[in-house]
This record gives C-alpha cells, structure tokens and sequence, in this order.
C-alpha cells in the first residue's frame, strides 16, 4: 500500500490565514512615514552646526535640582527614546521630576567628514553642557548616554568631570576586544582608513546593511512573519511600525569620527587601556569619580555585555552601580519592561544624587 501523504488541517488552515492576512495588509496598514509617534513636545533650547540641544516639556513640577542631559547615539534617531506615550525614556522620566536635555546629532553632511571625536566631545558636548548650566544656574548636570552616545559621554566625563555630578551608561561600548556581536567583529576587519578615503561621511546604506546582517532570519524573515499573523492586532501593528520607522531613519556617520571609532575603540582597544587621546588629551577612565550608573543587557545583540562591563571596574569613582537586564538592546529603553523596571531603579539612584 501506497503511502499518502498527510497535511494537518490546522497548518493548511493557518497557510490560508495568513495568506489572507497578507493580500489585506495594504488596505490595513499604514506606511512607515505616515505614523505619529506622538512624540513629548520639546524647545530647541541650544543649535549648532547640525546639532540641536533639546528641552523637552512637562506638566509635572521638577522635583529635582540637576539637570539630566542625554547624549543619543551617532546611529539612527533619538525617537527610540519616546518611541510610544507608554514607553517612552523620556516621558518617564520627565513624570519622575527631572529636567531633561537631548543632543541631538541632526544629519551631517559631506562638508561635516572631517569632523571626529574631539568636535563631538569637547566642541559640541560641552558647549552643549555649558548652556545647561546657565540655564539652570547649576555647576554640574547628570550626563547619560545610550549605545555609541554612552562611550561619548564616558569619554567627556572623565576629560570634564568638574562639569559632571553623575554618570549614567546605558549599552556603551567600551572594551572593544570584548565585543563579539557581528557590529564588533566586522569593525575588528575592516580598512576603515580606505573606507574614509574612498567614501567620505558613513552613508546609511551601510548602517542598514550592517543591521541586515545581525540577525538575518530573525530580522529579515520571522519578524515579518509575525508581523502579517498579527495584523489584525492594532496594538502590535502600531509598536512593529514605530520601531521599522526608527530603523529606516539614520543619518551619516561623519568620516573621520567613524574612522577613529572603529580604530581606537574596536582596532587598538585604546579607551578602556587608558590610552585614547582626545583633542591631545589622554581619556583615562580612572578621572572618572562622579557616581556612575551602568546598565546592561543580557540579549544585547549590537553591543555584547562583556564589551560594557568593564567600565565598572575601570573607573575612579567608589559609588559605583551596575545593573544587569534580562532584555535586549531595545527592550532596555523603549518596552514595557523598561517602564517598570529599568527607569523605576534608575529614578531611584539619580533622585538620591540629584539634589
């Protein structure tokens, strides 16, 4: 007897259910640039060049004294950070009492590739911070950076920490030898100074086929498919467009910062060997004596935990807090999660420090 070939009904039902789901999914779904992030209204308090300094609006009383100035990464948007009213970084923490600052990196352009990490650094960061002070009739502000923003924050710190009352690093990127995400390995190979020479300013067509190769089923295939199995599900609709918008929206990298991050931080690994010169200005993380708070994450998938952590016991500072997260990259500041639990042991530390 001839065996039959069998098909569980249940799959062959769900084939035709996303089928469907996929021929209905242009009538029912926006595209990327018409969504609303519904983003907390902000005052561009400080401008130059392509920077912009951000103060963002609250309809709750500060109840803290020290201003919290965010340095965002050199890679996508700042979006990420109020991405949604009820997972927003920024929204949180403004409904917590503290007055918050952004750097925005705005969109350099071919004129800006020689600009590198001391323009960043001690040009754009600490006029930045200057303004702050003024405005706030303050002597030191609480500095926080994110991602790549978190390494420039550590590298201002510990060449200004007269002008820096607390720390906080949230997925830095520091010990670049430990950084063995596909992002580490690929700048630990590459002829970053041909690269520069040939191409100027990184375009963004680089950063997404680097993003592309990160996690190339799940980022390129599955999530996809989730996406058109749910598509009737407004509320996962609405999150997965928030976050393809930020992914589909990062400016250029300048050349000559791009090329001495990818030497000096993945090549050499000078900056957790105290041995990176900034501005003729050797960064030795030990300068660092302010509190610091680090945040990490375990499913990291763009800045490994080992290439952060190191920083906790590279700096000079005794009141020193390093918090691991069973999340990811994203899920650390912009998830329900982060609502909950990040920001809730973050507001703790800085209100105790903020006075």
């Amino acid at each position: 007897m001839e065996n039959e070939l069998k098909i569980d009904p249940i799959l062959i039902e769900e084939f035709l259910k996303f089928n469907k789901n996929l021929i209905e999914a242009p009538k029912m779904v926006p595209a990327i640039d018409e969504i609303n992030l519904e983003m907390t209204p902000y005052d561009v308090a400080y401008s130059e060049d392509k920077m912009r300094l951000l103060h963002f609006n609250s309809s709750i009383q500060k109840q803290h004294k020290t201003p919290l100035v965010i340095v965002y990464a050199l890679i996508n948007r700042y979006h990420i950070l109020d991405i949604h009213p009820q997972k927003s970084w920024i929204k949180n923490l403004l409904n917590q009492g503290f007055d918050v600052y952004l750097i925005d990196w705005g969109s350099p352009t071919n004129i800006d590739k020689y600009q590198g990490f001391d323009d960043y650094v001690n040009g754009y960061i600490d006029n930045c911070i200057d303004f702050v002070c003024d405005e706030a009739d303050v002597e030191k502000v609480t500095l926080q950076g994110y991602c790549t923003g978190g390494t420039l924050a550590t590298v201002y710190s510990a060449l200004h920490p007269d002008k820096v009352k607390n720390l906080v690093v949230t997925a830095p990127v520091i010990d670049g030898k430990k950084d063995t995400t596909v992002v580490g390995n690929l700048a630990k190979h590459m002829d970053v100074d041909e690269m520069v020479k040939a191409i100027g300013n990184m375009p963004p067509e680089f950063m997404y086929y680097v993003f592309s190769i990160l996690k190339p089923f799940e980022q390129g295939v599955e999530k996809y498919i989730h996406f058109f199995k749910n598509i009737h599900d407004k509320n996962y609709v609405d999150n997965f467009l928030r976050v393809e918008k930020w992914l589909h929206d990062t400016p250029s990298i300048p050349g000559e910062l791009f090329r001495q991050w990818i030497k000096d931080v993945y090549q050499e690994n000078l900056l957790i060997q105290d041995k990176m010169y900034v501005g003729n200005q050797l960064v030795s993380l030990k300068n660092i004596t302010m509190p610091i708070f680090i945040q990490v994450a375990v499913g990291d998938h763009l800045v490994s935990p080992e290439c952060s952590m190191p920083l906790y016991y590279a700096v000079g500072t005794e009141d020193k807090t390093m918090r691991i997260y069973p999340t990811g990259h994203v899920g650390m500041i912009a998830s329900s999660f982060s609502q909950k639990k990040v920001l809730t042991e973050l507001g703790q530390w800085l209100s105790e420090r903020s006075k």
